[in-house]
């Protein structure tokens, strides 16, 4: 059966076309975005409740993470469910004139407030590793707090536009009146609204990226060898000599950490920016024809490959992030059980721990360290005078000193 389907794009070009929803259009369609928001809305939740509920994985760039998970189910829900009644009533917009504003308004808030959510952990990592005195003071979990709120103050007020853009329409085919969700200005009229829209969140944001990870890798993957070696091996030996392999195996070990994370984030960045270029590049040659190119089939593998980059960042996380997989398993109770015993640490590992907070993390990493110090020992000492970490760790460094 024939339907008169009004499709809409982002650069208000609206062109009534005749479509032919086949039974495989349908199944296919269907099918494949209940699979992929599916997948995405269980893995974002996952992700929020992981963040949320595991004291050591509060840092600042998972709080970045869980602002991007929350923006990404939000693209799945208002975006991805919608298309699934658009396929059964062959483009008949069922959800009124209120939903028309809401939906749109959501569509467009989830894709800023995720697109602002990754320049922010970009900007982020960048301090981190390439600017580690600063990073100090700079990526912290309370100051992380504040840009997420902004972001999406300022994302949410940006999107406001929307409840004045939108409309539905009502079109008679065949005695049959077809209702869609469409944009009540002229293509004229919206092109400068578009194209500021796709510069400040997806050619801004991508040209950032590129140029800071470009000196994050700088940093990371190519550190140059010691000018002299030989000074290097004394003052490694040196380093061996007081505080055992501590230090160095610590190093390495932060050093390694930072390479995978730094890894993941920028996976998360290309697939964004993937994923997102068949709409992109859809919308913009179509700004420029006469006649628009309104290909079912294509349209919906756009759409697809824009829920898909929603959906598949908790998979990332799960592959790439040895400590987002065993929060993963822990929620889901799916990992091996083990008796956890309280860890004991040496004065060389305090020292290590207090030290390194100069190579490049954000305080609150070590915050949350030296908050498990605290509490294994006090799990040791339930009946003894219970000093404060400073006073033990005074205390330590008293007891070598009469030695």
């Amino acid at each position: 059966m024939e339907n008169s389907t009004l499709f809409k794009f982002n650069n208000g070009a609206q062109a009534t076309i005749w479509t032919d929803y086949s039974i495989e259009y349908k199944v296919a369609s269907i099918l494949l975005v209940i699979l992929i928001c599916g997948v995405g809305i269980i893995g974002n939740v996952m992700v929020i409740l992981v963040v949320l509920t595991t004291k050591h994985m509060r840092t600042p760039t998972n709080c970045y993470l869980v602002s991007l998970a929350v923006a990404d189910l939000m693209v799945l829900t208002a975006a991805g469910l919608p298309n699934i009644t658009e396929s059964l009533f062959g483009g008949h917009w069922v959800y009124g004139y209120a939903g028309c504003l809401s939906i749109t308004y959501f569509q467009y808030l989830g894709i800023n407030a995720s697109s602002c959510s990754i320049t922010a952990f970009t900007i982020e990592r960048y301090i981190a590793i390439c600017h580690p005195i600063k990073a100090q003071f700079m990526c912290t979990l309370s100051r992380a707090k504040k840009i997420i709120v902004l972001v999406w103050v300022l994302t949410s007020l940006y999107c406001v536009m929307w409840f004045y853009l939108s409309d539905t329409k009502e079109d008679v085919y065949e005695n049959a009146v077809l209702v869609t969700c469409a944009y009540k200005v002229s293509r004229n009229l919206y092109l400068p609204i578009y194209f500021t829209d796709y510069a400040v969140f997806y050619v801004i944001p991508l040209f950032l990226a590129i140029v800071l990870y470009g000196l994050i890798a700088r940093i990371l993957f190519l550190n140059p060898l010691p000018s002299d070696p030989k000074e290097s091996r004394r003052n490694w030996k040196r380093e061996s000599s007081v505080h055992g392999n501590s230090r160095s195996s610590s190093s390495s070990t932060t050093a390694a950490s930072r390479r995978q994370v730094t890894k993941m984030l920028a996976v998360v960045v290309i697939l964004f920016a993937v994923l997102w270029m068949p709409y992109r590049t859809l919308v913009v040659v179509n700004s420029f024809l006469k006649k628009a190119y309104l290909d079912t089939w294509f349209l919906l593998f756009c759409r697809l490959c824009i829920y898909l980059n929603s959906a598949i960042n908790p998979i990332i996380y799960n592959a790439m992030s040895q400590k987002f997989r065993a929060a993963f398993h822990k929620l889901c109770h799916c990992g091996p059980q083990h008796s956890e015993k309280p860890p004991t640490y040496s004065v060389a590992l305090t020292y290590s721990v207090i030290k390194e907070t100069s190579n490049g993390e954000s305080p609150d990493h070590y915050t949350t360290e030296l908050d498990d110090i605290r509490g294994a020992a006090e799990e040791l000492l339930p009946e003894r005078k219970r000093l404060s970490f400073k006073e033990s760790s005074l205390a330590c460094k008293d007891t070598l000193a009469s030695a």
